[in-house]
C-alpha cells in the first residue's frame, strides 16, 4: 500500500514539474510579445521613433534594440522607454546614429525639445536651422507662448541664436490621446537631459497614471524646484511629487 501511494506522488511530481517546463516558457514568450508590442505602441514611439530604423526584440524579458536613427537623441529616448516598460529586466542599446549633419540633427533635437513642452505648438511651429542658427516660423497663441519657444530653442546645446518669426492667432489645439507612463517617463528623462541646467543630475524618474514621481540629488532648492517645473511642464505630466534631496 506504501509502495502505491510513494508511485502516486512520485508520478505526481512528474507531471507538475513537466507542466512548470512547459508553461514557464510559454508566459516568458507571451512577456516577451507584450514587451515589444507595449514598445511599438508607446506614444514616444509613435510620436518621435517610427520614421526611425529602430527595432526590437526581447527574450526572457532580457531587450535588445538595434538600427540606426538620424537624430542623436533618440537612442537614449528608445532606451528610456524600453527600460520603463513592464516585464523589462534589462536594455542592451545598440542603436546607432546614421548621419552627423550638424543642421540636420540640431533641427531634429529643437522639434523634439518643443513637442516635450505643453505650454508652447510644436504642432504650428516651423523650425530651419543654418549654420546653428534657429528660425522659427509658424504661429502662437499669445506673446509669451512665442518667447517660451524661443527661450526653449536657445536651450539646446549647439544652438548659436535664434530668429522667431512667429506670428501671433488662436490656438486650435485640442485634447490628444492619452500619454502611456513608459513614454511620460521617457520625456521627462529627456527634457531634462537636454536642459543645461539640469542635464548633469543624475535625476531618478518614475511615473504611475501620470503622476510622477522624482529622486537623486539637487545642488541646491532653486535646481530641484526647476526640475519639477521642467516636469511639470512635459506631455501627459498629471502631477509632480519630487522627493530629491538636497546636497
Amino acid at each position: 500500500m506504501k509502495l502505491i501511494k510513494r508511485t502516486n506522488a512520485m508520478n505526481t511530481a512528474i507531471v507538475a514539474a513537466v507542466l512548470i517546463a512547459t508553461t514557464l516558457p510559454l508566459f516568458a514568450s507571451e512577456t516577451d510579445d507584450r514587451i515589444e508590442s507595449s514598445f511599438k505602441k508607446s506614444y514616444v514611439y509613435k510620436t518621435y521613433l517610427t520614421d526611425e530604423n529602430i527595432k526590437i526584440s526581447s527574450k526572457d524579458g532580457a531587450v535588445i534594440l538595434s538600427g540606426n536613427v538620424l537624430d542623436e537623441t533618440h537612442i537614449p529616448m528608445a532606451q528610456n522607454v524600453a527600460e520603463a516598460l513592464p516585464g523589462v529586466k534589462s536594455v542592451d542599446n545598440t542603436i546607432v546614429l546614421k548621419s552627423d549633419k550638424s543642421d540636420m540633427w540640431l533641427k531634429m533635437k529643437v522639434q523634439t525639445a518643443l513637442v516635450f513642452h505643453s505650454n508652447v505648438d510644436a504642432t504650428n511651429t516651423h523650425i530651419s536651422v543654418q549654420d546653428g542658427i534657429v528660425t522659427l516660423k509658424g504661429e502662437a497663441v499669445s506673446p509669451a507662448q512665442k518667447e517660451l519657444t524661443t527661450e526653449y530653442a536657445k536651450d539646446i546645446e549647439g544652438v548659436r541664436g535664434v530668429k522667431n518669426e512667429m506670428t501671433l492667432a488662436k490656438s486650435t489645439n485640442t485634447i490628444g490621446e492619452k500619454i502611456d507612463d513608459a513614454s511620460i517617463t521617457a520625456q521627462v528623462k529627456m527634457t531634462l537631459m537636454m536642459h543645461k541646467s539640469t542635464g548633469v543630475l543624475r535625476t531618478g524618474v518614475t511615473t504611475n497614471n501620470g503622476v510622477v514621481t522624482l529622486s537623486g540629488q539637487a545642488r541646491n532648492e532653486a535646481e530641484k524646484d526647476l526640475v519639477s517645473k521642467l516636469t511639470e511642464d512635459v506631455q501627459g505630466v498629471n502631477y509632480v511629487i519630487n522627493k530629491m534631496t538636497v546636497k
